[in-house]
């Protein structure tokens, strides 16, 4: 029997890998109705695993879309309370023909494991329950209580969560929130993330006739949909990338000279992203640096655009439609809603008069986060990082989006810190997406420790 659950967990890591490559093979497409039974069967899947590792009280939670799993471990007392969240639904694995292997069959080569949804994050929703599972284990107990909340929607915005939470705040109530969506670094450069960007979504539908018309019979006097769109479209940026929307940047919050030193610190090669991604140039507001446009300035990007003819060989047509969608990456203080107005805003404004525009919000909006700097889950993640790690860890901020930061802290009134075993460079959301054992492995250790010094420390 293992002694210390650093044993545990090196004796029994090979049993772990194998159950992540059978978790990784249930494909649990959110975004797709035909996938709904695969989402519930990895809903089962976590559930079944968290009863393995002595979590109790589990149960599938229905809500108005994909199931929530909870459950807990509350036998700490006078301790602190952590509700540990992650997903275990994933991405859609298109374009099929750019993986190397099949995207639900993973593949494990050296060090790292290819599958959608590896590193988006089925290998960290294992990592709190398999450090819960160690610790009873070796030592019979938990330094803290634990709450566990996985859902089936983030990669669909979480449009169930928010009212889930606000349904059952007793349920929920803690003292703060370690979010397994994400990652803390390698161990040769070890980061703790402070913040995240917020989120809004829109779709452009541009109808210009009603009829698709023949481009010689119409052409030269009928309004052409696509050729509206992008006039709309090419209006919203200049040709550095600075957003052209009146008071988009109002509500910015500036950045301090300690803040620009900090983000200055981020372990981020450009030579090295550039080869990796095959970003030909980096493109940006020159004002800001790369590290800066990625992470603390609001973005605006065209994620799709769509209408005509797309078959084979040509269709001599006038398109009658044509469709867009936009999201925009927000950062303090900006507000969800008041961005929606202010793009919508500009699209009316920018559409030509002979057609006609509908602006719709996509579900799933996100306020941008910021966890202050003194708070002590944040001072016990560090710890904990840097007696993993080589060095101690860099302060951060996200350039993406989890929508549960700002939900726990404005519903719940917690904050959140973040461990995972994601790198910056595992193919999130594309082809060959791909994960570390190693990291998988460390960052285990490190949810260990994590538990143990926050249970030996108090909670302001």
């Amino acid at each position: 029997m293992s002694a210390t659950w650093q044993e545990y967990l090196d004796d029994n890591q090979q049993r772990f890998v194998d159950e992540l490559l059978e978790f990784l093979r249930i494909p649990s497409v959110s975004t797709d109705s035909a996938y709904a039974g695969d989402v519930r069967d990895a809903a089962k899947w976590i559930s079944s695993r968290m009863e393995q590792a002595g979590i109790e009280g589990v149960q599938i939670m229905e809500t108005g879309g994909h199931p929530i799993v909870y459950g807990e471990w509350l036998h700490a007392e006078g301790q602190p309370t952590l509700l540990v969240y992650g997903h275990f639904d994933v991405q859609p694995a298109d374009p099929l023909g750019l993986w190397t292997n099949p995207p639900f069959e993973p593949t494990v080569v050296g060090d790292l494991v290819y599958a959608r949804g590896a590193s988006d994050m089925k290998g960290n929703d294992l990592l709190p329950v398999i450090a819960c599972e160690a610790l009873l284990q070796t030592t019979g107990t938990i330094p803290v209580n634990i709450k566990f909340l996985c859902e089936g929607e983030e990669e669909i915005g979480s449009p169930s969560l928010e009212p889930f939470i606000a349904a059952h705040q007793d349920l929920l109530a803690c003292d703060m929130v370690v979010c397994a969506d994400g990652g803390v670094g390698s161990k040769s450069a070890p980061v703790v993330n402070v913040g995240r960007r917020g989120l809004i979504g829109l779709e452009v539908h541009v109808t210009s006739a009603s009829t698709d018309l023949h481009s010689g019979g119409a052409g030269g006097i009928a309004p052409n949909a696509i050729h509206a769109l992008t006039r709309v479209l090419d209006s919203m940026r200049d040709g550095e990338g600075r957003i052209l929307v009146d008071g988009f940047y109002s509500d910015v919050r500036p950045l301090t000279e300690e803040d620009k030193a900090d983000i200055a610190k981020y372990p981020f090669d450009p030579v090295d992203y550039q080869a990796k991604t095959g970003v030909k140039a980096f493109f940006g507001e020159p004002e800001f640096t790369p590290q800066e446009r990625n992470t603390v300035r609001p973005t605006l990007e065209i994620n799709g655009i769509w209408g005509g003819y797309q078959g084979e060989g040509t269709k001599t047509v006038i398109p009658r439609e044509a469709f867009a969608k936009i999201t925009c990456r927000l950062v303090p203080d900006q507000q969800p809603a008041r961005i929606q107005e202010l793009v919508a805003a500009h699209i009316r404004k920018y559409a030509p008069a002979e057609v006609d525009v509908t602006v719709t919000a996509a579900p799933g909006d996100a306020e941008p986060y910021v966890l202050d700097k003194n708070h002590p889950g944040l001072a016990a993640l560090e710890e904990a990082l840097s007696a993993a790690s080589d060095v101690a860890p860099v302060h951060i901020r996200g350039g993406g989006t989890v929508p549960i930061t700002a939900m726990f802290k404005n519903i719940l009134g917690v904050d959140t810190i973040t461990l995972g075993a994601t790198l910056g460079h595992d193919g999130a959301h594309a082809p060959n997406e791909h994960y570390s054992l190693k990291n998988f492995a460390r960052i285990q250790a490190v949810f260990c420790m994590l538990f143990e010094k926050i249970g030996a420390s108090v909670m302001a």
